[in-house]
């Protein structure tokens, strides 16, 4: 789609200069025709000229209603309001937006290659004209140069695991249509890295630490967990972070082995190693998100934080190395999408680690939640599947045989709307706190 419009518009004024080339006449001819003639001549190249550009309107008219699924305007009823403290951000619905991605995998250049479906021969992009609507206002898309002008000289982090490098690519994609990026640092995994925006001071970190806490792997046996240390790879920079987007996850469903206080505790899906005690992932996961409040909140060091929510998969008929497979094209709708019970289980951890100081959690306090699960779990058309790869079917017999990603995000995708909320949520935040310091 993005080729064919920019054919359309790079056609268009080339076409129209031609047309207003041969229309106009030459000055020999017009010194021997009548005043009349002249104005007749000048009428029908009028005429000529309308009909062209009436065409080409149509015709990018009829490209973009080809892809999108639905003419209807996004709803803007509620735009009056905006979007303030008092709405729910996460409660609402995928509405209809035939404008698309601020960005496509050509104007980006920094989409990891399992994510660039449309690179990888994805055949349909319906995915790509959704946004999402809270219930009870209107949600801005953010705008990346506003955004870059309100944040120099800051440093923004992501610290997860694939999914907050998934964000964070999503997040530069935008930004990047402002001003290129600079990468000045990459460990040598390239899972963590450090970009600048150089003509706004600006620095933008993801920082790979899957379990949040200090985790081993000795000689590629079971992953070994303190549960009362946080990772230092992200706790040593912590202090430079003006604002910080923390995310676990599926991580936590590995085979894994539970230390604390110097002693092995327990596990989770070891099958009875060393007569362990399968205390369960719920178990790690909540003691992990204890720790980390407890250090945000603790610490002196008072950045804007926001904890991400699990974010659920689509896999269906089984899971990414059991054939499992997602090839929807339609968002779900309200009622249509169940969460899985592993998803179930992480999210009430999330909720009843963060959500203890009572409603409005956190008043005062630099921390919140970032709980995009509710709009994720309604995108099941928005992953990968077996676009993975190049042409994933190329020489293949049987399909099912193709693995599937349905956990990751396309790039441009569903994703892109995660920074309109994130942004918007750290800007009720500093505005709850500006408010509460203007009262002091």
């Amino acid at each position: 789609m993005e080729q064919q419009l920019t054919l359309v518009l790079l056609d268009s004024p080339k076409g129209a200069k031609i047309v207003e080339d041969t229309c106009y006449p030459s000055s020999s001819s017009s010194s021997s025709v009548t005043s009349s003639s002249s104005t007749d001549r000048r009428h029908r190249t009028f005429v000529k000229f309308f009909v062209y550009l009436s065409l080409i309107a149509l015709a990018y008219y009829f490209i973009i209603s080809s892809f999108a699924v639905s003419p209807i305007s996004p709803d803007t009823s509620s735009s009056a309001n905006g979007s303030s403290e008092k709405c729910d951000l996460f409660t609402g619905d995928w509405v209809p937006d035939p404008s698309g991605p601020l960005y496509t995998n050509l104007s980006c250049h920094h989409i990891q290659d399992f994510q660039n479906c449309l690179l990888n021969g994805r055949p349909d992009v319906n995915y790509l004209f959704w946004r999402w609507k809270p219930r009870d206002c209107d949600l801005p898309r953010f705008s990346p140069s506003q955004f870059l002008d309100s944040v120099k000289n800051k440093w923004w982090a992501f610290i997860g695991d694939s999914i907050a490098r998934n964000h964070v690519q999503s997040f530069i994609c935008i930004l990047s249509q402002v001003e290129e990026v600079e990468e000045i640092y990459h460990d040598k995994e390239f899972r963590s890295k450090i970009w600048r925006f150089p003509s706004h001071n600006f620095t933008l970190s993801v920082i790979w630490s899957p379990f949040l806490v200090k985790s081993e792997t000795p000689n590629n046996s079971d992953i070994q967990l303190y549960l009362d240390q946080l990772d230092h790879k992200w706790t040593v920079q912590y202090s430079k972070f003006d604002y910080v987007v923390i995310s676990g996850g599926k991580w936590f469903l590995k085979t894994t082995i539970f230390h604390e206080n110097n002693n092995i505790t327990g596990c989770h899906y070891c099958q009875g190693i060393d007569n362990l005690t399968d205390l369960g992932y719920d178990y790690s996961y909540r003691k992990t998100l204890n720790l980390l409040r407890d250090f945000v909140l603790n610490s002196t060091h008072k950045p804007l934080v926001l904890f991400r929510t699990t974010t659920p998969d689509h896999f269906e008929n089984g899971e990414w190395n059991t054939g499992g497979y997602c090839n929807r094209t339609m968002p779900f709708k309200e009622g249509e999408a169940k969460m899985k019970t592993v998803d179930d289980v992480m999210r009430d951890v999330e909720l009843e680690v963060f959500q203890k100081f009572g409603k409005g959690f956190g008043l005062g306090s630099n921390i919140r939640l970032l709980d995009t699960t509710g709009m994720s779990l309604l995108r099941p058309d928005g992953h990968p599947g077996p676009y993975r790869h190049p042409n994933p079917f190329a020489g293949v017999k049987d399909k099912s045989h193709v693995q599937n990603d349905c956990l990751h995000w396309c790039l441009p995708g569903p994703i892109d709307s995660w920074n309109d909320v994130m942004v918007e949520a750290m800007l009720n935040r500093e505005r709850e706190l500006y408010n509460l310091i203007g009262l002091k």
